[in-house]
């Protein structure tokens, strides 16, 4: 009878059974007659052991010898043990050797420390590690969290074009590009204000993918290409905005730590921060955050934007994410509804995250005034002509609406609590990385 084939995963329902289990060899501990490789498959990682007394010469001794990374799999008895990584372990029978990688030219990331730039020239490589998995492990979380929490409140998922004629947030920091006949065309910063279109159709929609920001910015918080999820609802004002917001961030926090303990783990997180996480979120005006950064020695003027700094002084005050409302028009999209009685604030909010990682959310009520939004595009000098199917929105049943958009990475970076945004995506770029 053929032997099944199993993933460290499912090691569990397998206990007492002799198994093919196919993987890596993450690490190999010898010990006199005994060998301990230490196997990973993308799904855990599980210690085997080859006794030279159980086992053929040649299988012992092909065993001894593999190397790092060698592709292989061991075939055994699983059993269960509390003190082994994942709590099972396998009895070696057998090894079938897939590639054995020569010590003459070995797997170049070692147990050793590397600097971040040799790390980051392996990034291929270095997604095999025990952290990056477990980064990308919670990433993968809150993806399938934001989606669970948009699809079960009455949210439709349309998706968005990439390749955009007209700028969203101006064009200082558009990714130009070619496209037919000598027109250019733009790589999308935001799917909005298509999703306002989408939104006076369907009602509550989300678009979810990449956007791009040539932001020539160096910072521990950006990257040129990210995904961001965006919301956007008919009939919705300010606090319509704020309370999908906060919502989310609940259910995406709480997801991660319903399922993605292990992980957390791994990153030694302090998960009592995040176990923190509950509504309601505090909410201070512009006003009043400018005023406490004043008092903290930054020298921040009302009218000014926020940098990293301003951010992180404020989000220190909380042990939850902060709502920050009111914003100047001036610092804020050409979109952006202004307050009625007071027109030189806009009806916006951006969420802080705590510890220091920033803003999370951005977001707010949208002009639905179709001579008000067109004064604000030529206010901003921008091409009318792209903008007449945005106008159109407002000549043809209009009504307020609002959303927001929350990039992943930042997201991540604070649930894993990393230090940099670069290990929170795949293959990251920035300014100065393209490859691989």
């Amino acid at each position: 009878m053929k032997t099944e084939r199993i993933t460290i995963g499912d090691a569990s329902k397998h206990v007492g059974e002799t198994v093919q289990v196919p993987g890596w060899l993450y690490n190999l501990r010898k010990s006199g007659k005994i060998v301990f490789p230490l196997l990973r498959d993308g799904t855990g990682l599980m210690q085997c052991v080859a006794v030279k007394s159980a086992l053929p010469e040649a299988v012992f001794d092909t065993i001894k010898d593999l190397t790092q990374e060698s592709s292989v799999v061991f075939t055994g008895k699983i059993r269960a043990d509390q003190r082994a990584p994942g709590g099972y372990e396998m009895d070696v029978e057998n090894v079938d050797v897939m590639q054995h990688i020569p010590e003459s030219d070995p797997y170049p990331i070692t147990p050793k420390d590397h600097g971040i730039d040799f790390l980051m020239d392996h990034r291929h490589l270095w997604l095999r590690s025990q952290r990056q998995h477990a980064i990308l492990g919670v990433r993968h979380e809150v993806i399938r969290a934001v989606r669970d929490y948009f699809d079960s409140h009455g949210f439709t998922l349309v998706d968005t074009p990439i390749f955009t004629p007209a700028a969203c947030e101006g064009t200082t920091t558009l990714f130009e590009v070619n496209y037919f006949e000598d027109e250019k065309a733009y790589l999308a910063q935001s799917g909005q204000l298509y999703n306002e279109a989408t939104a006076m159709a369907f009602g509550k929609v989300y678009c979810f993918g990449p956007t791009f920001r040539a932001e020539k910015s160096k910072t521990r918080r950006h990257l040129t290409e990210f995904w961001m999820v965006e919301p956007e609802m008919a009939y919705a004002t300010l606090e319509d905005v704020k309370r999908v917001g906060e919502e989310m961030i609940v259910f995406v926090v709480n997801r991660v730590l319903e399922n993605r303990r292990a992980e957390l783990k791994a990153l030694e997180r302090d998960v009592s921060k995040l176990e923190a996480i509950q509504t309601p979120f505090p909410r201070m005006s512009y006003d009043d955050a400018v005023k406490l950064l004043q008092s903290k020695g930054s020298e921040i003027q009302w009218g000014g934007d926020f940098g990293g700094t301003d951010e992180t002084l404020l989000s220190q005050e909380h042990n939850r994410p902060l709502m920050v409302d009111g914003y100047p028009s001036a610092v804020k999209a050409f979109y952006m509804q202004p307050e009625p009685s007071r027109p030189e604030v806009a009806l916006c909010v951006d969420i802080l995250a705590p510890e220091g990682y920033g803003e999370i959310i951005g977001g707010g009520q949208r002009i639905h005034d179709y001579d008000l939004l067109l004064r604000r595009i030529e206010e901003h000098k921008l091409p009318k002509q792209a903008f007449d199917w945005y106008l159109d929105l407002r000549r043809f049943g209009t009504v307020p609406h609002g959303g927001f958009g929350m990039g992943i990475e930042r997201c991540v970076a604070w649930i894993c609590g990393l230090e940099h945004i670069r290990e929170t995506i795949a293959f990251p770029r920035m300014l100065y990385r393209l490859h691989p």
